[in-house]
């Protein structure tokens, strides 16, 4: 399994964007979460498969029609800590 970490920029907050990937995601079946941060943007981190992740990224990329995705950073996380499910953090 991989983990990636995305930054989603754009009118992507106040738009059901958190609730939109959590939806995508669970259907996709990767784990990890979705949350706001303070400078505006959405935070995203999974593990999956190359497949799933790649589907995911791509959803991302345009996010739910109420959103206006700007810009995407994909980067690899590190972090050893195991998901058990997808979740939206506050």
């Amino acid at each position: 399994m991989l983990k990636k970490q995305f930054f989603i920029y754009g009118l992507v907050q106040g738009v059901g964007f958190r609730y939109f990937t959590w939806k995508t995601a669970t259907q996709i079946g990767v784990k990890g979460y979705v949350r706001n941060r303070q400078d505006g943007s959405v935070e995203v981190v999974a593990t999956g498969t190359n497949t799933q992740l790649a589907q995911l990224s791509a959803w991302l990329n345009h996010g739910p029609r109420t959103a206006s995705v700007e810009q995407v950073i994909e980067q690899d996380y590190a972090d050893s800590h195991v998901f058990s499910d997808f979740a939206v953090r506050y």
